[in-house]
């Protein structure tokens, strides 16, 4: 069996985790790139766990400046098994107010200018993205949120869009008709990339505003976000040493195959391979490229 290592990712309000043991600063560099921050490893009642602010110290890093794929390798070569993306969003539903924790499972890409991949020219891989989301994390996200008293909404679809701007009233009122739920600018290529790294992904959306679609309540602003953002910390942080006392200390095989999800995604024979992108992949795809 392996043994389990719990990332954190903090999205917007979320740049540091506190209650962790034995805290240390782990700069690991990537073929990939900078990621936004050196990590922090620790221990909560005893787990392994590793955090990432996304967007950086200070949140220097706006959503289209984020390293994505150097994020993801760094928190693979720590040895994470299992993520959870802590995101501010937007909702598109009544009874999805601010305050709020969605734990989505399903994913709309609106992105245009990131690097998606960790394959392409030379070593070409097509992994599933029909279930973009570990079931066995989410249950064990609801199970922490009912025990911290936290309201949640179990599924939901989030759109993630370029950005930094947030929509205009045509294209909430657009989205919304869609039937999706939140709106937010971060999951994506993250979701993608850690099933192509074969880490277990799970999203929780923080609510912090309706969008801009709602006829009561005005356009968004920075300044009312982060007046829920804070209160939203809190609760993500209890959520966070709630999940960690209760986690399994053994990596639960993913019924959905995300941890194997290169198995049969490789589609380049051997022999077209370039040695230069293999090298890259080392963590990423080390257990299918040692076979």
């Amino acid at each position: 069996m392996t043994k389990a290592v719990l990332g954190i990712i903090g999205g917007s309000g979320i740049y540091d985790l506190p209650g962790l043991d034995n805290v240390r600063e782990e700069a690991i560099a990537s073929p990939w790139g900078e990621p936004s921050a050196t990590l922090r490893r620790g221990e909560m009642a005893g787990l392994p766990i590793v955090f990432l602010p996304r967007h950086g110290p200070g949140h220097a890093l706006s959503p289209s400046d984020i390293n994505y794929r150097a994020n993801i390798d760094v928190l693979k070569r720590a040895g994470v098994t299992d993520l959870v993306a802590l995101s501010a969003c937007g909702s598109f539903k009544e009874d999805l107010p601010p305050g709020t924790f969605v734990l989505v499972d399903q994913f709309v890409d609106r992105t245009y200018k990131r690097e998606s991949s960790f394959f392409g020219k030379g070593c070409v891989a097509h992994v599933s993205m029909a279930h973009p989301v570990s079931p066995l994390l989410t249950k064990h996200l609801a199970a922490a949120a009912e025990a911290e008293a936290i309201a949640f909404a179990q599924g939901g679809t989030y759109l993630c869009m370029e950005g930094p701007q947030f929509s205009s009233l045509a294209e909430s009122l657009t989205y919304k008709s869609q039937g999706y739920s939140v709106i937010g600018m971060t999951n994506m290529p993250e979701a993608k990339l850690a099933r192509e790294a074969e880490i277990c992904y799970a999203s929780v959306a923080m609510v912090t505003d309706f969008d801009c679609w709602h006829p009561a309540h005005d356009a968004v602003t920075v300044q009312d976000i982060i007046r829920v953002l804070n209160s939203n910390a809190e609760k993500a942080k209890a959520l966070v040493a709630r999940l960690a006392r209760d986690f399994p200390r053994e990596h639960e095989p993913c019924p959905i195959g995300s941890d194997r999800a290169l198995d049969t995604a490789l589609i380049t024979a051997p022999a077209a391979r370039d040695p230069q992108l293999l090298a890259k992949l080392d963590a990423v795809a080390a257990r299918v490229l040692r076979t």
